[in-house]
């Protein structure tokens, strides 16, 4: 009976069909040649490319890319990301530099990095990390760098390390809900990822956190909102919720796709919980919009301190 339900579920999700709302609009104009040879020249990679992220087109014709550093190698292999998993052979001590100048060359007023995990390092490439905020901030003083870093294996001296860099928004996504965690993202805990965004807060206190979740791997609404309680308990302010995409038939299958309608519900529900801007629809992606999701939680941050004030 079990197998018989099993292939039930496999048949129901080959019939699954994207619906209109995904349908991804094509935008290969100059400013989206420009960024891809740009970061070709510089040898850099992206996030956008790598893990085939649906809003390439808008972003780069927009002239917003998220970098990716440490290489396009990880040490994990979770079954919802399509970057190339393996161990890196290398350590690249420019990239943070050529970063730095491809920001410039953009005219970036807000750069995110992220980057592979990079178990096979002491300190997971927080080292990096920091060098490539130091690097932007010098050529760029005013640019806001926002990054989204893995959990470095519960490494808090590592952590210690970005925060002391002191980016202006500090992401890490837990990804799905807890009962979920195991079996979508690989060796990356769901209560450790909690942590650290508990320990950044510690750290930094006005150093806004963020987070981002994926639906449709098979979450329930009510662990959803237990999610986003989990994620306010630590004082998370920047929460995104996106529909998940399947990269290749490899990898984990999509369950249901979440309804706009959905999406907007859940944003009323994470604004209720205090969050300071949550972003929330079927093409969002963690660093989708990230200078409007900053430049929102701002003003609500304000507002809410203007209005502590007057009471």
């Amino acid at each position: 009976m079990k197998v018989k339900a099993g292939n039930a579920r496999m048949k129901q999700r080959e019939k699954l069909q994207k619906p209109d709302w995904l349908r991804i609009k094509l935008a290969t104009d100059g400013n989206f040649a420009e960024i891809k040879e740009m970061m070709r020249g510089k040898t850099l990679h992206s996030v956008c490319e790598e893990a085939r992220c649906p809003n390439i087109y808008e972003c780069w014709a927009n002239r917003t890319a998220t970098f990716m550093i440490l290489g396009d190698i990880c040490t994990r292999a979770c079954r919802f990301c399509a970057v190339k998993t393996g161990l890196p052979t290398e350590l690249d001590l420019q990239e943070p530099d050529r970063v730095a100048e491809a920001a410039e060359q953009m005219g970036l007023q807000h750069c995110v990095v992220t980057s592979v995990a990079r178990d096979d390092l002491a300190d997971g490439g927080a080292s990096i990390f920091a060098a490539t905020i130091q690097a932007i901030r010098k050529r760029m003083p005013f640019c806001r760098v926002e990054v989204l870093i893995p959990d470095f294996m519960g490494n808090k001296d590592a952590l210690q390390i970005v925060m002391d860099a002191n980016p202006d928004i500090l992401n890490h996504n837990i990804e799905t809900v807890e009962r979920l965690s195991d079996r979508v993202r690989a060796k990356a805990k769901y209560r450790r990822s909690l942590e650290l965004l508990k320990q950044a807060k510690a750290m930094k206190p006005k150093i806004p956190t963020k987070s981002s979740i994926m639906l449709g791997v098979g979450e329930q609404y009510e662990e959803i909102l237990q999610a986003m309680d989990d994620l306010r308990a630590v004082d998370c302010n920047i929460l995104t919720l996106g529909q998940y995409l399947q990269p290749t038939p490899n990898h984990l299958a999509i369950e249901r796709y979440v309804h706009p309608d959905e999406f907007a519900k859940l944003k009323e529900e994470g604004l209720k919980r205090g969050f300071r801007h949550v972003e929330s629809g079927p093409l969002v992606r963690s660093s989708y919009h990230a200078h409007e999701q900053t430049d929102s939680a701002i003003a609500a941050d304000t507002m809410a301190v203007a209005g502590s004030a007057k009471e």
